[in-house]
């Protein structure tokens, strides 16, 4: 069962979101959530928000996945993480989160903070795996009004 799982896994490149790749994290984006962002968030994040680090996650020369943060002095808040849902599973999201964990830990930051729906457990699960904990609850923090789990990740630097 382990082989099967493991050839089940996908190779990806990692790098830097640009402006030409917004289409295909706007469509990942509006099939990932139930409010998603805008395109011109992405488009804002890209061109004026000096804290903010977007990444793509390529398969075969096509986006997949992709996640943002803002950084702030030692501290990172994941914005957003999706998966395009035909590579789910595939640990494309674990791969992105590894990266960024990397990523922030290159940076020096050393805390990671997120956002996460109370009900979305195969995320929550990811997130406990990769040694985030949960420190409280942010009440009907999202629009349809369901509450947040807050996760942090302490880093050693």
């Amino acid at each position: 069962m382990q082989d099967q799982k493991e050839s089940n896994e996908l190779s990806v490149e990692i790098r830097p979101m640009k402006f030409e790749d917004i289409d295909q994290v706007d469509e990942i984006n509006k099939l990932s959530f139930s409010n998603p962002w805008s395109r011109e968030s992405f488009e804002r994040e890209l061109s004026s928000n000096r804290i903010a680090h977007y990444f793509v996650a390529i398969h075969e020369n096509k986006i997949i996945g992709f996640v943002g943060l803002w950084i702030i002095f030692q501290e990172a808040q994941i914005t957003t993480i999706a998966v395009h849902p035909n590579y789910r599973g595939r640990k494309v999201g674990e791969k992105l989160l590894d990266f960024i964990i990397d990523y922030c830990q290159k940076n020096l930051v050393k805390n990671i903070i997120l956002e996460v729906r109370v009900s979305n457990t195969i995320a929550q699960n990811l997130y406990y795996k990769k040694g985030f904990k949960k420190v409280g609850v942010r009440k009907w923090y999202y629009k349809d009004g369901e509450d947040a789990l807050v996760m942090v990740k302490k880093l050693t630097l």
